[in-house]
């Protein structure tokens, strides 16, 4: 075993990980796809691309998250191109945030599942499901809030990820929402997930009676 490989193995067992690649845009069609974690790096080149007119659709595919600031830069632009969203396959904290500025935001067709992982510091209860309807407004509250406060009409300022939000920021942990193809359509499953599965979500507990299309979190099949 040679000595790169030997190091590989190692960093997980020291607890080093490994940089997650940063985000790669392309353009299929009229959907703009946002392949991986969402950063910096990958932002000029997405505002680019967004402000051509070309996209219809911003397709986020495979992005366990991102920091808070980077997801306000992507939100922002996907709400002044007035595009919709799509996942195909994971989106997560950072992503998730960016996905709901879209105009129409829904999971992506096809035999891949599908899951959106919102982050939340405790288990919600079926009674009491403001901490997720929180999250789902969090768009709307910041832009309104923003711009009214500067004597603006509502909408002329751009989103800011609110405070509440950002508290719950751990992309391991929260509620997760996952859309599975069968023979007979797909089959939608609420979890939540403590953050000790890490990505065996199979550990994950069962919700019943939260649905992320009542809650504005999904808003068209």
């Amino acid at each position: 075993m040679n000595t790169m490989i030997r190091m590989l193995i190692a960093l997980p067992l020291l607890g080093i990980t490994l940089a997650s690649p940063a985000a790669e845009i392309l353009f299929e069609g009229q959907r703009l796809r946002v392949i991986g974690t969402l950063d910096g790096s990958g932002l000029p080149r997405f505002s680019e691309q967004l402000a051509s007119g070309r996209a219809h659709t911003v397709v986020f595919e495979d992005s366990r998250g991102g920091s808070a600031e980077v997801a306000e830069d992507y939100a922002r632009a996907i709400h002044a191109a007035g595009v919709n969203t799509e996942v195909r396959g994971q989106c997560a904290a950072a992503c998730v945030y960016a996905f709901l500025a879209g105009r129409e935001h829904r999971f992506g067709r096809g035999p891949q599942v599908n899951s959106l992982l919102i982050p939340l510091g405790t288990r919600p209860q079926s009674d009491d499901l403001t901490g997720l309807q929180s999250y789902a407004e969090a768009q709307k509250v910041g832009i309104e809030t923003e711009g009214m406060a500067n004597g603006e009409a509502p909408g002329a300022m751009p989103q800011r990820v609110p405070a509440a939000v950002r508290q719950a920021w751990r992309p391991e942990q929260g509620v997760l929402f996952t859309s599975k193809p069968t023979l007979f359509g797909r089959i939608y499953t609420s979890y939540y997930c403590d953050g000790t599965q890490g990505r065996d979500t199979s550990r994950c507990e069962t919700l019943n009676g939260i649905d992320p299309f009542q809650l504005g979190l999904l808003t068209g099949q």
